[in-house]
């Protein structure tokens, strides 16, 4: 196999892989800031920056240098963003408050002597910082 039809099919690659990134976030299967979407675009940009750089084509391989560099940066915002959610989220502890009451519609006479008047049981959960 030549260098030349290894560096074509990556074009292909590079291409397909581009238009399905920009195809899903056109749908609305994948967000802009989704690590899909970055990492579909930075695969594609890599392999065209690779075809543009063999063919000698530098306008082309600094413009996918510079798709590669934002798609770094988005990864990183994103992966931040998603540590810094975990430990706010971590912070938080659920806090449960049970509630025992007897529903209104059974009679005074009949709350305090039957068990099965009181199965009603309400619970109220929040959060609070920890």
């Amino acid at each position: 196999m030549s260098l030349m039809l290894v560096v074509t099919v990556l074009g292909w690659v590079g291409a397909i892989a581009g238009l399905v990134a920009y195809a899903m976030v056109s749908r609305g299967r994948w967000s802009a800031d989704s690590l899909a979407f970055q990492g579909t675009n930075m695969l594609a940009a890599g392999t065209l920056l690779t075809v543009a750089a063999a063919n000698g084509i530098w306008p082309s391989a600094a413009s996918n240098m510079a798709a590669i560099l934002i798609g770094v940066n988005a990864v990183y915002t994103v992966v931040r963003a998603k540590r810094r959610a975990a430990k706010e989220a971590a912070a938080l502890r659920v806090v449960e408050d049970a509630v025992d009451t007897v529903p209104d519609h059974v009679p005074d006479h009949l709350a305090d002597h039957a068990p099965a008047a009181r199965s009603a049981v309400s619970y109220r959960a929040f959060a609070e910082a920890a």
